[in-house]
C-alpha cells in the first residue's frame, strides 16, 4: 500500500502498525500533501491519503471510490485568513474583489461560510477570482466565479493591489502591509469554536475502496495507531465539523448534490467491513 501523510510521527505510526497487521505501507514524499490529492480521487494511485475534507467531500459527491478514516491531522482557526492591505473590513467584502487559490479549498469553503453566517454577504454579490481547479477533474466552478489568466498567482495579484481581499493560509506572504480583514480574527475564532463545540477540520485521512476491503485489518491498526496522536478522530467527533463544511460547500456550488455525514460513515463501515462502533471513537 502507499502512504501521503504531512506528519512525520503519523507517517511511521501508521507504516509500524500495518506492518504489524501483516501489510506493507510505502510513505511516498509528498510536499505538501495536497498535491496527492488529484491523482488520489481520481487515479487511486495513493491507497491512503490526508486531504482536505472539502476534496474528500467533492470526491464522494462525484462517486469516486475512495472513503473517510474519520482521523483529522489538520484543524485550525479560519477567521484570520481573509486578508487585505487597503484599510478595509470585512464591513466591505461585498462588490469587491477577492481571491482564493480554488474555489473547493477548504479555507476558502469555511471562510465563505463565516462570511455568509456571520457577517451577512451574499456571495453572488462579491468579485471572485481563483487560481486552480478543483482537485476532482468532474468539478467546475459556479459561473459566477472568475479563473485568473494562467499562470497569475494570488499572492502575485493581491500584493500588487489587483485584488481588495484574499483568502490564504499557509500561503500568506510574509510581508507587513497584510492584515486580517475581521478585527479580532482570533478572538472571533475562539467564540465561534466555543459557540460550535469544535474547530474547524481541514484534514482528514482518506482511503480507497479497493484498499478498505482487501486490508481492512491493516486500515483498521492505522487508525488505531493515528487516533492516539491526533484529535478529534472517530465518526461521533467528526459528524458536527463535516457536517456544516458540507453544508457550506452545498451552498457554495462546491458539492453537486447534498452529502450526509451519514452516507460516509455507511460507505466506510461497508468498506471495511466493520461496525459503526469500531471507528466511533
Amino acid at each position: 500500500m502507499r502512504l501521503v501523510v504531512g506528519r512525520d510521527d503519523l507517517a511511521a505510526a501508521a507504516t509500524k502498525a500495518a506492518e504489524a497487521s501483516g501489510a506493507e505501507l510505502e510513505r511516498l514524499d509528498v510536499r505538501p500533501v495536497h498535491k496527492a490529492s488529484r491523482g488520489f480521487v481520481n487515479d487511486a494511485d495513493v491507497d491512503i491519503a490526508e486531504l482536505a475534507i472539502v476534496t474528500l467531500l467533492q470526491a464522494v459527491a462525484h462517486d469516486r471510490p475512495v472513503v473517510l478514516l474519520p482521523v483529522t491531522t489538520l484543524a485550525r482557526a479560519q477567521h484570520q485568513t481573509l486578508v487585505t492591505m487597503d484599510g478595509l473590513s470585512v464591513a466591505d467584502v461585498a462588490g469587491r474583489t477577492v481571491g482564493v487559490r480554488s474555489w473547493s479549498q477548504t479555507t476558502g469553503v469555511w471562510l465563505r461560510g463565516f462570511l455568509t453566517e456571520q457577517y451577512g454577504v451574499d456571495l453572488r454579490e462579491v468579485d471572485w477570482t481563483v487560481y486552480e481547479p478543483g482537485h476532482v477533474d468532474a468539478h467546475e466552478d459556479p459561473a459566477w466565479v472568475r479563473r485568473a489568466p494562467e499562470g497569475a498567482r494570488l499572492q502575485d495579484d493581491f500584493l500588487a493591489g489587483r485584488l481588495d481581499f484574499g483568502i490564504m493560509g499557509n500561503e500568506l506572504p510574509d510581508d507587513p502591509r497584510i492584515r486580517t480583514a475581521i478585527p479580532e480574527a482570533h478572538d472571533v475564532a475562539a467564540e465561534w469554536s466555543a459557540r460550535t463545540g469544535f474547530t474547524p477540520v481541514n484534514h482528514v485521512i482518506g482511503v480507497t475502496v479497493a484498499t478498505a476491503r482487501e486490508h481492512s485489518s491493516a486500515v483498521c491498526a492505522v487508525y488505531d495507531a493515528l487516533r492516539e496522536l491526533t484529535d478529534p478522530v472517530g465518526f461521533d467527533a467528526l459528524r458536527d465539523p463535516v457536517t456544516l463544511a458540507a453544508a457550506y460547500a452545498l451552498e457554495q456550488e462546491v458539492l453537486p448534490r447534498p452529502v450526509d455525514f451519514d452516507e460516509l460513515v455507511a460507505a466506510s463501515c461497508a468498506a471495511l467491513d466493520v461496525p459503526v462502533s469500531r471507528l466511533a471513537h
